[in-house]
This record gives C-alpha cells, structure tokens and sequence, in this order.
C-alpha cells in the first residue's frame, strides 16, 4: 500500500500549494539537464497534477513527455494529458522512452523491485531514472522539519537510498546530489499557504503535532522577511 491513497481534497491541496515556479523551477532545470538531452523520450512517473510535466514541455519542445499517475484524483487536477498507470505496470512498450522522472513519488511505491523491473522494461539501454524526493537522514535543509519534528521522524517510513539501490540493482548509480531550490519568498508566504493535505510527512503525524508544528511556524514567521531555501535530493541512475 502507498502511504496514503490522493483523494480530492489531497488533490486540490497539492494542485493549489505544490507547484514549483521561478527560481525553483530553474535550479531543477539545471540539475536535471546534465542528464537530459532536449530530444528525449522523458517519462513523468506519478505525476500528480502535472506541473513537472508541464515544465519539462516549456523547457524541451522537441521532447516527447508522457505523463503516468495511478490517482484518479490526481489525474482529474492535471494540467496535461494523464494516462492511468502506476509503477509496476506502466502503460508504455518495451524501451520506448530515454528517461523516467519520479519527482516525491518514491515513497508510495509498494513493491519497488517491481518498480525497478517495470522501469529497466520502458526504458532504452542506456537510459536514466531521476529521482527527486527527501531520503532518511537527509532532510536536515528542508524546513518544514524544523517546525514539525514528528514529520521528520515518519520519514523513517521512506524508502532510503540503499533501499532504492538495492531495489534498482540492475542499474547503476550515477549522481546523489542536494539541489537547492527556493521554496517560497518568506516563510510568511509559508505559514500562511501551508496545506496538511499536500504533503505526506504532515498527514503521517498526531493532529495534535500538526497544531504545535503549525504554532511554531507561525511564531517564527512573525520575525522573517528571508527567502526560504530548501533542498532535496537528485538521485540518478542509468540502466
């Protein structure tokens, strides 16, 4: 089972508070572009409402982008065309795209070594999986976690990096990297646009840590005028 099933409310709430713009959406093209030709065959895995696969089409027009996204939810809140599909059985022929992207998506996979056996089948010899989430241990420049303690320790629910290496054996480590991205303009903008429904780590905790968490960010907000940077990781592997 995934760590929790996107209804409606979940889908608004992510649609309304997730998508990345501006300098954030640039640090991720930077990052993404050492492994990406803008010729490619690109995969969006779990694409929630779309907007990674929207961005990868401003970036790249000569690129063909497919989007996959298991929810129903989701998928009713897409900006682009979505097929139905999940990560063991993706909707796509044999080597048919040059590179798959699963962006905060890793952690509600089930079966990752059937992930890993469906993603080696989709992809060309050669081709990559780029895969960006927060790992155990690593969520230490993610600021939520600074405010809501509980969330990060349900991050112990998370896949970790061996995990995922041990599940994709078949491919090989190429790239681990933090990639800094400019969350919000202040964490005024935070505090005031923060949605429990759009993110995993806050709907893993007590209702009664998510009011203290939610406490402390406000105190805090009240004396910061400082863009709020933070960083997740850039796994890539190669087939």
């Amino acid at each position: 089972m995934p760590l929790i099933s996107y209804n409606a409310t979940d889908a608004h709430a992510f649609a309304e508070t997730r998508h990345l713009t501006g300098d954030a959406l640039a640090a991720w093209r930077t990052a993404i572009s050492h492994h990406v030709h803008p010729q490619t065959r690109l995969l969006d895995l779990g694409a929630g409402t779309g907007s990674w696969t929207q961005a990868f089409q401003t970036w790249w027009p000569q690129a063909q982008i497919t989007a996959v996204e298991p929810s129903p939810a989701m998928r009713d809140h897409a900006l682009v065309p979505t097929l139905a599909g999940h990560a063991a059985d993706i909707p796509l022929p044999a080597d048919s795209v040059d590179a798959v992207w699963l962006s905060t998506v890793i952690h509600h996979i089930p079966d990752l070594p059937a992930a890993a056996r469906e993603i080696h089948r989709v992809l060309t010899p050669g081709g990559v999986v780029l895969i960006r989430t927060v790992f155990p241990g690593r969520h230490h420049d993610i600021t939520l976690f600074r405010y809501f303690p509980e969330a990060a320790a349900a991050l112990e629910r998370y896949p970790s990096v061996t995990d995922v290496q041990d599940a994709f054996a078949d491919f090989t480590t190429i790239a681990l990297q933090p990639v800094p991205q400019k969350t919000a303009d202040s964490l005024t903008d935070i505090a005031q646009t923060l949605r429990r429904e759009a993110h995993t780590p806050l709907q893993l905790i007590t209702d009664q840590a998510y009011a203290d968490g939610l406490a402390r960010l406000h105190k805090a907000a009240r004396d910061s005028t400082t863009p709020v940077i933070d960083s997740l990781d850039l796994l890539v592997l190669r087939r």
